[in-house]
């Protein structure tokens, strides 16, 4: 298979980088780098701005249909999608803040909504004026999605919702949120739940807050409904079709953003190579082998990423995606322990009871992957899928 790019491409790469280049500078020169994953705390209003800039210049959802927005005069071509995600990181451009808006719900909505819900809500993610969170996972309804309890019963031209959701990405800073819920209490499991999309913005119905992690940091949040409202009219794909819609966003969730993740995993592999060479660790033969290992399987990752983006793609491709990615990870923070050695687990120099000390990038990467085989559907989950969508076995109702 052919994995490289056509030549109407290239004019496409260098005014992605151009624009980039002209553009990280000034006020936005300082974010090169900065809200990533494990740090999507770091600079959230500069982040906010650059979004708005993303979005001036046209540069969210260029793949989408022009009547929302985006680059030029028409949806970009798949390969050229891939083209500037590529550019964007490897400008080292900042953790979108908007992720959540132009990856998961914007195709959701072209693929589950009405008009009048794209209408509202696309040209707004766009111009990089409104911020998305995503609310599925629950404190007893993680991996087990259908277990939610969360509620929203219907109250005349709304729905209010009570319940809790855990782990969101984003919520202090998100505008909206899309929210499943059970809008039927006499169904059980993954029938009488609904998709709905929620305002943040309801002192006293919503409380947002975070959770500080092992690494220090606190990205993620718990959010607590008290009655929170949202317009019926922004129920996707109807009432009770929550599961339908949610797992079809599931679906949609790692595609061409699968490869700018991989630029990210290939620069921290060259940091945990360049750390094996100054302590000289490199010259251990178990250790070379190793990441040797890593880069190999960096690359077969990327293959398939680029192949299941086209046609050879199929209903268990984002759970083999994961798979891989979530393993490889965990792996390359256990590396990057096992060359430092006992130095790992050492803070700064100048460190001083007074303070906690901020983790080194590395020390980082190792506590932040622990999680890589949980979050966004655990490791027995993604075989669980592989399982019934590729190999139609039986599914096992509760």
């Amino acid at each position: 298979m052919d994995f490289g790019f056509g030549s109407t491409d290239d004019g496409f790469r260098s005014e992605a980088r151009q624009w980039l280049g002209e553009r990280l500078t000034g006020p936005f020169a300082a974010l090169a780098g900065r809200g990533g994953p494990g740090s999507e705390h770091e600079d959230a209003a500069e982040r906010r701005a650059w979004e708005r800039e993303l979005g001036a210049g046209g540069w969210i959802g260029i793949g989408w249909d022009r009547t929302h927005g985006g680059y030029g005069n028409r949806a970009a071509s798949l390969t050229r999608q891939v083209v500037w995600a590529e550019e964007y990181a490897r400008a080292r451009a900042p953790g979108r803040v908007g992720h959540i808006g132009e990856n998961l719900l914007a195709p959701t909505l072209l693929a589950f909504g009405d008009a009048a819900q794209r209408d509202r809500f696309l040209p707004a993610v766009a111009r990089g004026e409104e911020l998305w969170c995503q609310g599925y996972s629950e404190p007893d309804a993680g991996s087990d999605l259908a277990g939610l309890r969360t509620a929203a019963v219907r109250d005349g031209a709304a729905y209010r919702i009570t319940g809790q959701k855990i782990w969101m990405s984003l919520a202090a800073d998100a505008d909206w949120c899309f929210v499943l819920a059970r809008t039927d209490p006499r169904e059980r499991r993954r029938r009488g739940l609904s998709f709905l999309l929620v305002p943040m913005d309801q002192p006293g119905r919503i409380e947002v807050r975070p959770i500080r992690q092992m690494s220090g940091t606190a990205e993620f949040n718990e959010v607590f409904f008290d009655g929170a409202v949202a317009d019926a009219g922004h129920v996707v794909g109807g009432e009770g079709a929550g599961w339908r819609v949610a797992t079809g966003l599931l679906a949609l969730e790692r595609g061409v953003s699968t490869l700018v993740q991989q630029i990210g995993f290939a620069a921290e592999l060259d940091e945990v190579i360049g750390e094996a060479v100054r302590c000289g660790a490199l010259d251990d033969p178990v250790l070379h082998g190793q990441l040797v290992r890593q880069w190999a399987e960096l690359r077969v990752m990327r293959w398939n990423a680029l192949r299941t983006l086209g046609a050879a793609g199929g209903p268990g491709a984002p759970s083999v995606a994961k798979l891989l990615w979530g393993g490889w990870h965990q792996r390359l923070g256990e590396l990057a322990m096992r060359v430092r050695g006992a130095a790992a687990a050492l803070g700064p120099a100048d460190w001083s009871p007074a303070a906690p000390y901020e983790l080194d990038p590395l020390q980082r990467l190792f506590l932040f992957t622990r999680a890589d085989t949980v979050y966004g559907g655990s490791d027995e989950i993604q075989r669980n899928i592989i399982a019934g969508r590729v190999l139609g076995l039986p599914r096992l109702e509760q």
